[in-house]
């Protein structure tokens, strides 16, 4: 057997405990197979070879659980002078500068198509392992329907070409034929707006869309594929209400949240995905990116109530998973999430913790990634910065030395840091 240890280094494992000094990590092939510190490792037979951590901090993998890789907002101009397939090949540079951040695993909130999945997964690409959704399913008129007053469609992600469903659908028969169309393509989750949204020329964020009983035959035909799941974004109180009561699993923004909806969470085991930088990237981006106005005038009104929401749901105990809407943002620049986080209560190492094993947990994936255990795949990340001690270093992508997804080295700012030899 081959075994490649990591050594000279601190760990942070992502439950959440102490600081490892003087740990270490063997991986055999793509899982773990020792986790500990230096003096306590085994003696492995057969070819070794060590990578040393040079002093860094070693990390699981993180994981954002609300992407878009096919989306980097611009204005409308460029993306309708855009070649169809060019977007494709513009994707490939997002992944890339998604791994070179650390972010080894994504959960995709729409716009990505089972191709595109597949490409990472044969190794065409470099790119973290993936959650699809393939489109979101929304209303005429609602957060998606890319209707302009002119009668024109100016489309912000793609659809309607083979693997990719329109996804607006109104009443239950239509909603249920739509997700068993996206289901077809090859998604691994449902996704839904159950309310309007701050990018969307048609509505506003507190705006509901969707009755309980269209979204109860999402949550329905979902499951009858080996319990899969179904995830909303949702804004405002009253449609993030109706989400949790159809039973869905993860409510993405909360900008809107008030006292019910914390308790439904509470009592239904919700998951929250804040994505707190999506506001404001919304606003730094307005001119750069070509932010419409009527975009930035609900960014602003939704900035304040979005921090107040997230920290009432941290203190009272709901289960939060980091996830930013890159795509609205720059991809590469996701751990920016993690200093928001912070800045509404959350110490340091919780926002680790909600960006390695609870977001794991949010995706059904806490059997293989978001803690640095043996038996888990080897996604790990060494930085060269305490992120414990200085969480915004996270936000450098300098500072992620090293990136490994299944035991396959996909970064390395350090020049030769394997040195092999045969014990």
């Amino acid at each position: 057997m081959a075994i490649t240890i990591i050594k000279n280094g601190s760990l942070i494992d992502g439950n959440g405990g102490e600081l490892v000094l003087h740990a270490a990590i063997a991986i055999e092939d793509e899982k773990i197979v020792f986790v500990g510190q230096e003096k306590d490792l085994p003696k492995f037979e057969g070819e070794v070879s060590y990578m040393d951590a040079s002093g860094g901090f070693i990390l699981p993998g993180f994981i954002d659980t609300h992407v878009h890789l096919m989306l980097e907002y611009e204005p409308v101009e460029n993306r309708l002078s855009t070649p169809f397939s060019l977007n494709f090949f513009k994707a490939t540079e997002y992944m890339r500068n998604t791994i070179n951040a650390g972010i080894t695993s994504v959960r995709d909130c729409g716009g990505t198509d089972a191709g595109v999945k597949q490409a990472v997964e044969r190794g065409y690409v470099v790119g973290p392992r993936m959650q699809i959704s393939i489109t979101a399913l929304t209303t005429t008129g609602g957060h998606g329907d890319a209707w302009t007053a002119s009668g024109q469609t100016v489309k912000l992600l793609l659809d309607e070409y083979p693997g990719m469903p329109n996804g607006i659908c109104d009443g239950v028969e239509e909603v249920r034929k739509t997700v068993r169309e996206v289901l077809r393509a090859g998604a691994d989750i449902i996704k839904v707006h159950s309310t309007g949204g701050v990018l969307s020329a048609t509505d506003h964020p507190e705006f509901t869309q969707f009755n309980i009983d269209e979204l109860k035959v999402m949550v329905e035909e979902a499951s009858f594929r080996r319990g899969l799941k179904v995830m909303a974004h949702a804004q405002g109180a009253e449609g993030i209400k109706n989400a949790i009561k159809a039973g869905i699993h993860s409510i993405e923004h909360g900008i809107y949240l008030d006292d019910e909806c914390i308790e439904l969470m509470l009592e239904n085991g919700t998951f929250l995905v804040p994505t707190l930088l999506a506001p404001v990237s919304v606003l730094e981006l307005a001119e750069t990116a070509g932010m419409p106005d009527w975009g930035v005038k609900k960014a602003q009104e939704a900035m304040e109530a979005h921090k107040e929401s997230i920290a009432k749901a941290y203190r009272a105990g709901v289960k939060i998973a980091m996830g930013t809407d890159a795509g609205v943002m720059a991809h590469g620049t996701n751990l920016r999430e993690l200093t928001l986080m912070h800045e509404i209560g959350m110490t340091p190492m919780e926002t680790i913790v909600a960006t390695t094993k609870t977001a794991a947990e949010c995706m059904g994936w806490e059997d293989k990634v978001g803690t640095l255990d043996v038996g888990k795949l080897a996604d790990i990340v060494i930085t060269k910065v305490n992120p414990l001690t200085d969480l915004r270093s996270l936000e450098d992508n300098s500072n992620i030395r090293v990136v490994i997804k299944g035991g396959k080295v996909l970064k390395e700012e350090q020049p030769n840091p394997v040195l092999a030899s045969v014990l």
